[in-house]
């Protein structure tokens, strides 16, 4: 597509001498060693960085850990460091709405994160006592609010594989409780599994229903049956009917990596149905997320949700750029700052895609993955295992000829343009979360 040649040549000359850790101060905005770039480039970076959403940790705090001190033991278990920072962090959020039965806390500063008189006030306005966990997968979040905040939760999810899997890990969790609380050997109680600070669990799982979310329908029928139909009975609404739940009572619904059009399907429940008292999302994936214009009898679009962006010229956002928006800025950044070899694999996926468009046309982006450690292989190897995907043999495509060598000498020139795409991405996901939030202030 000669996207390198549709760059100002004063950055094309710039970029295409930078190194990897160059590159990298440029991301951050802290410089690189021997760097000078172009005015203009400088101030595209600056304008990037200024019109996103920061993306600094309260307070400053170091990376988490790679095991979580805040999770109990039992709760870490099958749970990735990543996933359990997000658990606990979206567990929070949840707390906000719904504190813990435990003993007064001494007064904090007002700058203190989550403090106990906001949470108190949240939970007082609100007067929910469950949640629904939409897209739980395996529930690890649905077992965090349960088990370790005790509160009522309704898991569903439409994969029957990752409902199964969440089943079992609870009830594994609750035969190590019933072991660690009952008495060991000789009458001699067990160790229980609580480290200091870590507030206790309860026996109390969460409950697992089957179902996906209808971005389409009214509140009243939240829920599709799962695809394919499991063997039990339809699995009943959570909301329930009419004025809330199935008891009567309102609910906190959430999602952590709700994808695609998922988040936007819990903000329009949330701001249409009266049993959804509190919505807490965590979407992911905007590059599934469906864009105006439908087609007919389509369900609305995930974005734009609201009639704001909706009426900004030149809103709209290609599927590459919300791809990018999923990335970790800070995650690219150190790859470069470390010369990683993982920054091969851009420029093997680059001349894959046009060794596929040469061979057809009309197959461009398909995202086909070759594999997690794509950049281990050559590149001979790289593209036996992709071309398959793209339904293509990989004997009737040259892959050692002169072209390929040509383009595969160009990976710093890759580099260097996904490191623009990088500089651009938070600004993408600013505008996707601006658009959520003007539709949810739009709606009242």
């Amino acid at each position: 597509e000669g996207l390198w040649l549709q760059l100002p040549p004063a950055w094309q000359a710039a970029l295409a001498d930078a190194t990897p850790p160059q590159l990298a101060g440029l991301l951050g905005g802290r410089g690189g060693p021997g760097a000078a770039w172009p005015l203009s480039l400088l101030a595209f970076a600056a304008a990037a960085r200024a019109l996103a959403f920061p993306r600094g940790r309260p307070g400053g705090s170091p990376r988490p850990p790679c095991q979580s001190s805040h999770l109990h033991p039992l709760l870490r278990r099958h749970v990735k460091p990543k996933k359990q920072h997000e658990i606990r962090r979206l567990g929070e959020v949840g707390a906000l709405l719904y504190p813990p039965h435990d003993p007064p806390v001494p007064p904090q500063p007002p700058n203190t994160p989550f403090s106990p008189q906001l949470l108190r006030r949240l939970s007082q306005a609100t007067g929910c006592e469950r949640v629904v966990d939409v897209g739980a997968g395996q529930g690890h979040l649905s077992r965090f609010l349960s088990f370790g905040l005790g509160l009522s939760v309704t898991a569903v999810e439409s994969d029957g594989r990752l409902a199964g899997l969440a089943e079992r890990f609870d009830q594994e969790l609750l035969r190590e409780l019933e072991k660690t609380g009952g008495a060991g050997h000789g009458g001699h109680p067990r160790r229980r599994l609580n480290p200091p600070g870590v507030r206790p669990l309860t026996a109390q799982a969460p409950r697992h229903v089957p179902g996906r979310l209808d971005p389409a329908a009214p509140w009243a029928e939240l829920l599709l049956p799962p695809d394919p139909p499991g063997p039990g009975p339809a699995a009943q609404n959570p909301l329930g009917g009419p004025g809330g739940s199935e008891d009567g009572g309102r609910v906190l619904v959430t999602g952590l990596h709700a994808c695609g059009d998922l988040s936007p399907a819990l903000l329009r429940h949330f701001a249409c149905s009266p049993a959804v008292a509190a919505v807490a999302s965590v979407g992911c994936c905007y590059m599934k997320v469906s864009t105006a214009p439908q087609p007919p009898g389509c369900p609305q679009p995930g974005y734009p949700l609201s009639a704001s962006v909706a009426a900004l010229p030149g809103h709209q956002l290609s599927y590459r750029a919300r791809e990018a928006a999923c990335h970790a800025l800070e995650e690219y950044e150190g790859r470069l700052r470390r010369g990683s070899a993982h920054l091969r694999a851009h420029c093997y996926r680059a001349a894959l895609e046009s060794l596929i468009c040469s061979a057809h046309p009309g197959k461009r982006h398909l995202g086909v993955q070759a594999g997690r450690k794509a950049h281990t292989l050559s590149f001979p190897q790289y593209a036996r295992l992709g071309l398959p995907h793209a339904g293509l043999d990989p004997a009737g495509v040259p892959l050692d000829s002169g072209a390929v060598e040509a383009m595969l000498e160009q990976q710093h020139k890759v580099v260097a343009f996904c490191t623009l795409g990088q500089l651009l991405a938070p600004v993408v996901e600013t505008l996707v979360l601006l658009d959520r939030l003007l539709y949810l202030r739009e709606r009242g």
